[in-house]
């Protein structure tokens, strides 16, 4: 518990202080109880104008919650409450779920999912309820895998996300791709790890034709482009 406090203590500061500086609003995946629990950290982001991602109420798998639809529906009503506009985009516990769950978040009103980590590129899934957009999200540029689970040096985030950032802008002159990086604030917000996030940025930030968008921003340039494929298709 008290690694985890310390993301909530002082980690999350180092990233506000981060993405502040950088003039970045990321996507805040949350679990809906850190606006009761720690509305310190909540009041900061929501300041900051990141986006909140719905990503349960506790920490908890999906296939381990009784009613999956009255969480679902808690979990986007307390962040709608506290941010004043309901989330578009969940992430589910450690990329959790069931059969029964993109249909049940269309129906609590979620437009995209980061689950679904088969793509460089955003798509569209079909369920019983309407469609569902996926964006890329990864387990490759996650802290919890690279630290925790392999065991990597601190300064590994840097090599691997620069390398895989070099080989999505060269790709990129000709078909736009997305890069995201899952970091933890109990992880990459200790002090000898912060700084390889910063030059992630750093390297990142010599490059053009760079966009900084959170999950909200590119469903809704991905929707944009997709009707005006729509439409032009029917001319």
């Amino acid at each position: 518990w008290s690694w985890h406090e310390y993301g909530m203590r002082v980690g999350a500061w180092r990233f506000f202080e981060l993405f502040a500086r950088l003039g970045i609003q990321p996507t805040l995946a949350t679990n809906a109880r850190v606006c009761e629990d720690y509305p310190r950290v909540a009041e900061q982001a929501k300041r900051d104008g990141w986006e909140f991602m719905g990503h349960a109420y506790d920490q908890m798998p999906i296939h381990k919650v009784e009613d999956q639809a009255a969480m679902i529906n808690k979990s986007m009503d307390i962040l709608e409450r506290f941010t004043g506009k309901r989330p578009v985009g969940w992430l589910g516990p450690g990329l959790t779920q069931t059969l029964d769950t993109p249909e049940l978040l269309v129906e609590a009103g979620v437009k995209y999912i980061g689950d679904w980590v088969y793509d460089d590129e955003p798509t569209t899934i079909r369920t019983a309820k309407g469609p569902l957009v996926t964006l890329p999200y990864t387990v490759e540029l996650n802290d919890i895998p690279m630290m925790i689970v392999q065991h990597h040096e601190s300064d590994y985030l840097l090599k691997r996300a620069t390398d895989q950032f070099d080989r999505l802008h060269a790709e990129g002159k000709d078909r736009a791709k997305i890069m995201a990086i899952a970091i933890h604030p109990y992880i990459s917000g200790q002090p000898h790890r912060i700084k390889y996030l910063e030059a992630i940025y750093d390297h990142v930030g010599k490059h053009d034709g760079v966009l900084h968008w959170n999950g909200e921003q590119i469903l809704d340039w991905y929707n944009s482009v997709a009707n005006r494929t729509k439409m032009k298709a029917a001319e």
